[in-house]
């Protein structure tokens, strides 16, 4: 029977995020990034197998974000338009790492990778509001997010850049503790999150985001 309360929730985990001395590829070509930008795969703890590598690292550019799946046996299924009902990556920032509430403020931002859009292989990023948020922050434009992905038979890679333009309130001097939140959502594979899955309500409470630290190397 499955854990009424995640393993992962009750750690609160906190994450040191690589510093990337020079920006990585961006155009899905992720066997470049070094393996000390990859996250651990925290969904372990609760007995389930990962079927995606996650990246994430950071620089005074903004944050990167990297996804590798090679388990798939079916074409990709994204649409923009309703992108959380596809194939694709969320990511949820709160840039003053606010763990003691339960709703969003203006520095908590959402953003959606998706590895193809509708009809063709290019990938698609933006920005979405956060549910129930207690002040709205930006949407993040098009403008701000860079994205490449590479598609092959049994999955994708994906690579992007959230940044610092897109960010609200992004200071990693000042303040060097986030809040950062990754889901992959597979329609075949299902989902891998470093947290907290929907029964948590990760897409409008804060508090269940992981701390990420920003230091330099």
């Amino acid at each position: 029977m499955d854990a009424l309360i995640p393993n992962r929730f009750l750690i609160k985990p906190e994450l040191a995020l690589f510093h990337f001395a020079d920006a990585p590829p961006l155009n899905g070509d992720i066997a470049n990034w070094p393996d000390a930008a990859k996250l651990p795969a925290l969904c372990e703890l609760d007995n389930q197998k990962p079927f995606a590598d996650i990246y994430a690292g950071w620089n005074d550019q903004g944050i990167y974000i990297g996804v590798s799946i090679r388990s798939k046996s079916v074409a990709l299924s994204c649409d923009a338009s309703q992108f959380w009902k596809g194939d694709n990556v969320r990511v949820m920032t709160d840039m003053r790492d606010t763990r003691n509430i339960r709703r969003a403020t203006r520095f908590c931002q959402h953003f959606f990778l998706l590895p193809a859009s509708d009809n063709s292989k290019r990938p698609v990023a933006g920005g979405a509001k956060v549910q129930r948020a207690t002040e709205e922050g930006p949407i993040a434009s098009a403008n701000d997010l860079v994205i490449g992905s590479k598609i092959r038979k049994d999955g994708y890679d994906l690579t992007a850049l959230l940044a610092s333009d897109a960010l609200n309130g992004f200071d990693p001097k000042e303040n060097p503790r986030i809040g950062l939140f990754i889901i992959v959502e597979d329609l075949e594979l299902g989902q891998q999150s470093l947290s907290v899955g929907d029964d948590m309500n990760w897409h409008v409470d804060p508090s269940v985001w992981p701390t990420a630290m920003l230091r330099r190397s």
